[in-house]
This record gives C-alpha cells, sequence and structure tokens, in this order.
C-alpha cells in the first residue's frame, strides 16, 4: 500500500485494537493514510477486569469508562473510532449488525483490513470478529449488494497477532517496524489501563521481542519495536521478497 490510502480494522472489544494493532495503526495514520477502527463491543464483561473492582461499578459505568478509554487511545493513535456495542462474552453478529459493518466497509473502502486470527480457542469472540470481518468483505465487494454505493475493492486482511500464538497456530510472515510511533502506541495503551493495566507491561516487552526478530530477518539496526502480522490472502507482486 503507499503512503496515503485507508486502513480499517475490526475489533472484537474496545481495546483489542491497541495492544495488537495500534503501532501499524499510528504508522499508517502518520503516513497520512484515513485509519477508522470499529469496535464491535466494549468488552465490558469479560475484558474489564480492573474497572470492575471498583466500588459501586455497573455494566453501563464499564461500557462508558471504556468508550472514553478506547476514545483517547484512538485519538493518540490518530485514528477515527465507532462502537457497534454488540456485547460480549459471547459477541453477538445479528443481521443487522452485519449489514452495518458492510455499510462502513463501503464508506470507507479500505485498503487495508485489520482483524483477529480465525481460531482462538481462548476467546471465540476473536474467532466470530475474523469470521464476520471476511463475510462483511465478500458482501461488499458483491457488486449486486446495494448498487447506489461502490463496491469493495480487494482489500487484503491482515490478521494481527493473539495473546497466545502458539495455540491459536498464529505464524507471522510480516514483522511491521513501528518504532517511529512507538510512542503512540506506548501512549495509547495506556489509555487503556483502567480496564487491562496489566497488559501494558506484556505489549511492550513483545514489541521488543518482535523488533529483535525483525532484525534477525533483514531489518536495519535501527529497527527497536515491530508488530506481527499474517496475510489471510496471497500478496501480489512481480518479485519474489
Amino acid at each position: 500500500m503507499a503512503d496515503a490510502g485507508s486502513v480499517l480494522v475490526v475489533s472484537a472489544h474496545a481495546a483489542d485494537f491497541v495492544w495488537r494493532a495500534g503501532g501499524a495503526l499510528a504508522l499508517y495514520a502518520h503516513r497520512g493514510a484515513a485509519v477508522h477502527v470499529v469496535c464491535l463491543s466494549f468488552g465490558e464483561r469479560g475484558e474489564s477486569q480492573g474497572l470492575w473492582k471498583r466500588e459501586g461499578m455497573t455494566l453501563q459505568g464499564v461500557k462508558d469508562a471504556r468508550r472514553e478509554e478506547s476514545t483517547a487511545a484512538a485519538e493518540a493513535l490518530g485514528t477515527s473510532i465507532e462502537f457497534l456495542d454488540l456485547g460480549d462474552y459471547p459477541l453477538r453478529v445479528d443481521a443487522a449488525a452485519e449489514d452495518r459493518l458492510v455499510g462502513i466497509l463501503r464508506e470507507h473502502a479500505p485498503d487495508v483490513l485489520l482483524t483477529h486470527v480465525a481460531r482462538d480457542p481462548y476467546n471465540t469472540d476473536h474467532d466470530l470478529a475474523h469470521a464476520t470481518t471476511l463475510r462483511a468483505r465478500m458482501i461488499a465487494q458483491a457488486h449486486g449488494h446495494d448498487p447506489g454505493t461502490a463496491p469493495l475493492g480487494a482489500a487484503q486482511v491482515f490478521q494481527y497477532e493473539p495473546h497466545q500464538p502458539e495455540v491459536c497456530g498464529f505464524v507471522p510472515d510480516l514483522l511491521l517496524d513501528v518504532t517511529p510511533v512507538w510512542d503512540r502506541k506506548a501512549e495509547a495503551m495506556r489509555c487503556m489501563a483502567g480496564g487491562q493495566g496489566h497488559l501494558v507491561d506484556y505489549y511492550s516487552d513483545l514489541g521488543t521481542r518482535r523488533g529483535v526478530q525483525a532484525r534477525r530477518n533483514g531489518a536495519p539496526a535501527g529497527v527497536e519495536r515491530a508488530e506481527a502480522f499474517a496475510r489471510t490472502f496471497p500478496s501480489v507482486g512481480s518479485e519474489l521478497r
């Protein structure tokens, strides 16, 4: 993809995009791309441990806090964001929600889609987010769907690294250098600390380890932080690289 363009991420919960792809989003926003985040849920039930420890917390209170945190994180990364509020643990995507996501894809016309891996036995909300992304992409590409709007092109779908990659069968084929924008990702992660503060150190360390692996795979010595991704579809080019 060229420096400018459009990137869209489908995040099962309201913090997933920060931990797993915040560097990529900040990088493309910095390059001038239009970057948009769609959160299918707030992660209010299963991914807001810190918030539920507060005295008198309610489900709506957690949702409100997560919206505030994620909006601040998106601002730190330089992206726009919206929330479909479909619930979590379990996430459920009905026909209306699917249609809404298809409309979002056609509206933003992303060159690149980012989402979860296909199989995460620790959290099947992530599996559904992956399947929903591919299904919405397929529908959005159909010329006969809502003919008054333009069909989506052949947007590549990158799966970002899950929390337990070995168990999820995640094998990265792209290590993306996010060193220039790591400060933005760090700020975004801190925005999410109210609900999942324990993950800040984990994903900071992961970024460093992936940076080491990037250098071992030919990246320049100055690459200190990286994020790992796996392509869903074949890449197209004129050279073997």
